[in-house]
């Protein structure tokens, strides 16, 4: 992935971390990071250029998926902790169908973001950077 395409890549990667987290978290502070991330969802689609970026978005959606496969690690199943005050015990789902959501959305935006990079670059088309003039 060219360097130009890099700022691009991560604005949209945010956004797309941004919004899964929204999804997943809704009925707590999910209604908080929707709209935030409606609102940088719309700032970086007028901006010139940006759409070269837009495989980020599919990478970002992937990362509060390992995130939740993280905090899973445990299960399936009944996971009981034991403290010197007491014990607690927690439901928690499969990490592994997490895992595999999380890796191929992150992988496939990086897949997508330098195939489309090498394709144009191929077609004689490079990426504008930046704040340069369009011929």
């Amino acid at each position: 992935m060219r360097r130009s395409v890099r700022p691009w890549f991560f604005a949209w990667f945010t956004v797309g971390a941004l919004a899964s987290l929204g999804v997943l978290s809704l009925l707590s502070v999910g209604l908080y990071l929707l709209p935030a991330a409606l609102v940088a969802a719309a700032l970086l689609a007028f901006r010139p250029r940006s759409h070269a970026g837009l495989p980020g978005l599919v990478s970002g959606l992937g990362i509060p998926l390992l995130y939740v496969a993280f905090l899973n690690r445990g299960g399936p199943g009944t996971v009981c902790t034991t403290s010197a005050t007491g014990q607690s015990c927690v439901d928690e789902y499969d990490p592994w169908v997490w895992l595999a959501a999380g890796v191929v959305l992150l992988l496939a935006g990086i897949v997508i973001g330098v195939l489309t990079t090498r394709a144009q670059a191929v077609r004689g088309r490079p990426l504008l950077r930046p704040g340069q003039p369009r011929r």
